[in-house]
């Protein structure tokens, strides 16, 4: 399977679109979504997880940029840091917690915002077979600017049964 991912679309939820309590709480919060489908079956999880790699959509800097198909960088890391080994097998019950106590670090998010978190995240978390999540890489791995993000967290779901991989991210900067 090479870059046989096919990408479907995404959802960005920016926590400034919400009304907290405390105007700070929503602080620089996003989640970005992207959804891609895969209609070959591939022979394992490395391989799905390679193709992420190596496709146009994993090259998003997550800083304004946007998707930029020859960049060099994903997130905080220089694309070629980034391997199929640095991903680790996660449990439904641990990402989950990870993401609740990530959006509610401040205070509880509005209900609208939880609405938009169930649909868009807690939700596709429940239905995925497999969750990976991205180990945090440190050193030569981390690109010139990507201290900008102070949270990085990053989940790739796998729905054999739907040929549904989708790629979370939730961040800060």
């Amino acid at each position: 399977m090479r870059n046989e991912l096919t990408h479907e679309g995404d959802t960005f939820i920016n926590f400034r679109n919400y009304t907290f309590q405390d105007v700070r709480s929503a602080a620089f919060r996003w989640v970005d979504v992207k959804r891609l489908r895969f209609t070959v079956e591939p022979a394992d999880d490395t391989e799905l997880l390679a193709a992420l790699i190596g496709h146009e959509q994993f090259r998003d800097d997550y800083a304004g940029g946007g998707v930029l198909p020859d960049g060099l960088r994903h997130g905080p890391y220089w694309v070629e840091a980034v391997t199929p080994d640095a991903y680790g097998s996660i449990g439904r019950e641990e990402s989950d917690l990870v993401l609740r106590e990530w959006a509610n670090q401040f205070e509880d998010v509005p209900a609208d915002l939880a609405t938009d978190l169930r649909r868009e995240v807690f939700d596709r978390l429940a239905a995925a077979e497999r969750i990976y999540h991205l180990s945090e890489l440190d050193g030569d791995a981390v690109h010139d600017w990507g201290g900008v993000h102070s949270d990085f967290h990053e989940f790739v779901l796998i729905d054999r049964s739907a040929g549904r991989l989708t790629l979370l991210v939730a961040a800060d900067d």
